[in-house]
């Protein structure tokens, strides 16, 4: 019997897709990244292949999830980042072996070492985490508005008012939820 887990919640930055590995952070949580084998899938979709992962790299890769998840909340509310965040964010970024490379289309690939690890792929991650708190990439942290939800993502939006971290998901949910609310209100307006 195949066990089921759910889809992986891919977006155009990586370190906040990652943290999208846990969602519903403020209802009931969904862990995306349950088993070694499941990390080793979504760093695959997400460019990073990696041989094989163990419950301790699974264990680094976590504690790196959730320290991006906590500098990114922080800048996101101009908050101080949490320290502890920064030392991990920072030990990750530089302990992995990868190199961007060019691709002929012109476009920036990251090359794993020759014994793709997962440390490596980490690194890769927590380097594109400094990338965005730091500043140097253009758009802006924000925070989900679904109050069950509140993951950090970056808006690169023309007008940077985006207000969900999906609109599939929550600002989907979210629609609903106030039509509905509109329907019970005046149940003739569907009409």
């Amino acid at each position: 019997m195949r066990i089921e887990f759910p889809d992986f919640r891919l977006g155009n930055v990586l370190a906040t897709s990652f943290t999208g590995t846990l969602s519903e952070r403020h209802g009931t949580p969904v862990e995306r990244i349950p088993t070694p084998q499941r990390l080793v899938d979504w760093l695959a979709v997400n460019g990073l292949a990696v041989d094989s992962c163990t419950p301790a790299q699974l264990d680094l890769a976590r504690a790196l999830r959730e320290s991006i998840h906590a500098a990114a909340t922080a800048a996101a509310v101009h908050d101080a980042l949490p320290v502890s965040a920064v030392r991990v964010i920072n030990d990750r970024s530089t302990q992995g072996r990868a190199a961007a490379v060019l691709t002929p289309d012109g476009k920036r690939r990251w090359r794993l070492g020759s014994a793709s690890r997962v440390e490596d792929a980490l690194s890769v991650i927590a380097a594109d985490a400094v990338s965005v708190l730091s500043g140097e990439r253009d758009g802006k942290l924000a925070l989900c508005a679904s109050p069950t939800c509140r993951a950090a993502f970056f808006d690169t939006s023309r007008s940077r008012t985006r207000k969900w971290c999906d609109m599939n998901t929550c600002g989907n949910r979210q629609k609903k939820a106030r039509f509905h609310a509109n329907q019970r209100r005046d149940p003739g307006s569907a009409e």
